[in-house]
């Protein structure tokens, strides 16, 4: 019955007048409904899911944060109508902001600030030289689920200043089911225009428990054509930052874990990455004053296809009953390389290499990262319902960026090490209804940068290199009470730091006699998130509320210059906001809901003044 419905929704809109993308919308409908079970859901509880993110073993209840947790069924629905997992948080979370569909998430925030992306606990973010491209490094089809702080936090390190996006990967094998997995086949299209918008995707993962060890083995490969916008035309390209449209994509993933007994398990995984464009088209300027959108034509892209290319890879080693909590260990890689597009922009123009205004270039933003986690969680001695966190992180961030073409360092290498000692408390209290948190993180940093020199354009200066470092003690506080069955109460505080883009300031000195250590400024962006919420989950309803403020006394603003590049300024920040979010399941297999975040950003207009202008369109989304 549904293909037959299907087919005859499709003959319907092959004759209509009416808008191609609504009439596909409802003629994929009863495809989607079909895949909703057709049995009724079991009332809801805070308790039902561990929230991997907060590092803490404890239940949704204990937790004085906003949390949205995506379920496998929610990505799988999101990612078969969308490109990323990126646009399936937008899609579902309050205060993220929508998705531009490029490559790069430049513009794209949560709670008006910079998410950190994570891979069950992995780091993808490049801090030092944020080219806002963390967004696109694993393949949604091996995502288990999506888990969302909301707001800053630093219990995961440098990064979450806007909140933590941690995608948690497909579980291990299930014993004694033998050889089990699943596959995807996939075809989209825009009506009207099926050749030139036509992309696949073909995935499938695998893997078997085999007593004390288990094995899983995965693959995707996805190909994406033009992308059109309501009005049948076809959406521009953003030739510098990079499209997810025309292009290619093939991700491999690999996990292994070995049993040694009951309560210790060694277990490691690898992802890789790789999406290129296929530089089918090229640009065609709009014009804003007219209303004449941007578009692109057939044509062969210049020099070499903006990309993503990134490997991952963690190695854990767990034993729950280490002094009567569980212990963590886990080190892990990273090693990312983005493209970006070129021009004969004015700053990477070079008359020992090319007359001034001909030179074409482009800059590939190289990051590696090393890093360890080590924590210890359990029950405090005589102290009854106090439970402690208590660990240590380390991590080496090596970034430049250089233009591909002519082998020139745009941003010097540069590296960052830090050690970061913490202990997060939780007590509870009245029967387990009462969660009272408290922690503390101490960041210990220094940023390494040799000898280096700017660009032509820049003068060239030669820059002497320095170790500049700091320290940052940070906080949190928090306190949540179930009220009642499914209704949960929270306040809390909390603080997360990132560093300033120091790549975009490093590449930029136009000053002579200048060296790092008295130059570049290192401290921190250390954002403050006030907030309180309250939310409710039940057999058939799911409500929620949360007011908030986040401030950072030294942000860092981007600042666009006549060239197009963007500088950093260091200016104090205010976001407040309010996010609503509603659920209804109105049958066994219908469910209707719907959300609403208004943000509100305002920033300095000189360093050190008071806060009394609007944050713009480059720092903040609509």
């Amino acid at each position: 019955n549904t293909c037959g419905q299907t087919a005859a929704l499709i003959r319907l809109f092959l004759k209509s007048s009416m808008s191609p993308r609504l009439l596909v919308t409802v003629a994929v409908l009863p495809l989607l409904l079909a895949t909703v079970p057709a049995r009724a859901q079991e009332a809801a509880t805070l308790d039902e899911v561990i929230v991997t993110a907060s590092r803490f073993e404890t239940p949704r209840s204990a937790i004085a944060a906003t949390v949205e947790i995506l379920d496998a069924e929610a990505i799988s629905q999101q990612t078969a109508l969308a490109a990323s997992a990126v646009d399936t948080v937008a899609a579902l979370a309050p205060s993220f902001s929508p998705t531009r569909q490029k490559l790069s998430g430049f513009g794209e925030t949560l709670r008006g600030r910079s998410p950190l992306y994570l891979v069950d606990g992995v780091p993808q973010s490049t801090p030092l030289r944020d080219d806002s491209r963390d967004g696109y490094t694993i393949d949604p089809f091996f995502i288990d689920r999506v888990e969302v702080i909301f707001g800053s936090n630093a219990i995961q390190g440098i990064g979450a200043t806007g909140g933590v996006v941690n995608y948690v990967t497909a579980r291990k094998p299930s014993e004694g089911e033998g050889l089990t997995g699943r596959v995807m086949a996939q075809l989209t299209a825009d009506a009207g225009v099926l050749g030139d918008s036509l992309g696949s995707k073909l995935a499938a993962i695998g893997g078997q428990d085999f007593g004390t060890f288990d094995l899983m083995l995965g693959a995707a490969f996805e190909t994406r054509g033009a992308y059109y916008d309501a009005e049948g035309r076809r959406i521009g390209f953003d030739g510098a930052q990079g499209e997810v449209q025309d292009s290619q994509a093939l991700s491999l993933f690999a996990r292994g874990g070995w049993d040694l007994g009951e309560e210790r398990r060694l277990e490691g995984w690898i992802n890789r990455f790789d999406l290129e464009g296929d530089g089918d088209y090229v640009t065609v300027a709009g014009n804003r004053a007219t209303g004449i959108p941007t578009t692109a034509v057939r044509g062969a892209a210049p020099g070499e296809q903006p990309s993503n290319a990134v490997t991952s890879a963690a190695l854990s080693y767990t034993d729950r009953n280490l002094f009567g909590g569980v212990f963590r260990a886990q080190v892990f890689a990273y090693d990312y390389q983005g493209v970006f597009g070129g021009g004969t922009f004015a700053d990477f123009q070079d008359p020992a290499i090319a007359p001034v205004g001909t030179l074409f270039d482009q800059s590939a933003n190289n990051s590696e990262k090393l890093g360890f986690k080590i924590d210890w969680q359990g029950p405090v001695p005589g102290l009854t319902g106090l439970r402690a966190l208590v660990g240590i992180d380390g991590l080496r961030d090596q970034t430049y960026q250089e233009l591909i073409l002519t082998g020139r360092n745009w941003v010097p290498e540069t590296a960052y090490e830090s050690l970061s000692p913490f202990l997060q408390l939780n007590q509870s209290l009245v029967g387990d209804r009462l969660s009272l948190s408290a922690g503390v993180r101490h960041e210990s940093a220094r940023l390494k940068v040799d000898d280096f020199q700017t660009l032509h354009a820049y003068g060239p200066q030669t820059v002497a290199g320095g170790e500049p470092g700091f320290e940052e003690t940070l906080f949190n506080l928090g306190a949540a009470l179930e009220v009642a069955p499914g209704l949960l109460a929270y306040a809390s505080f909390s603080q997360g730091f990132t560093m300033p883009d120091v790549g975009r300031v490093l590449r930029g000195i136009n000053i002579p006699n200048q060296d790092v250590d008295t130059f570049l400024n290192v401290e921190p962006v250390v954002s403050d998130n006030t907030e309180v919420g309250i939310e409710y989950r039940g057999d058939r309803f799911e409500l929620s509320a949360a007011a908030f403020r986040s401030e950072a006394g030294r942000g860092a603003l981007l600042n666009r210059l006549p060239s197009g590049i963007f500088e950093v300024q260091r200016r104090a920040t205010r976001i407040d906001g309010l996010e609503l979010k509603g659920l209804f399941r109105a049958t066994d297999a219908v469910t209707v809901g719907g959300s609403y975040a208004a943000l509100d950003g305002r920033t300095a207009s000189i360093e050190n003044g008071p806060i009394d202008r609007d944050l713009n369109g480059a720092n903040i989304s609509p």
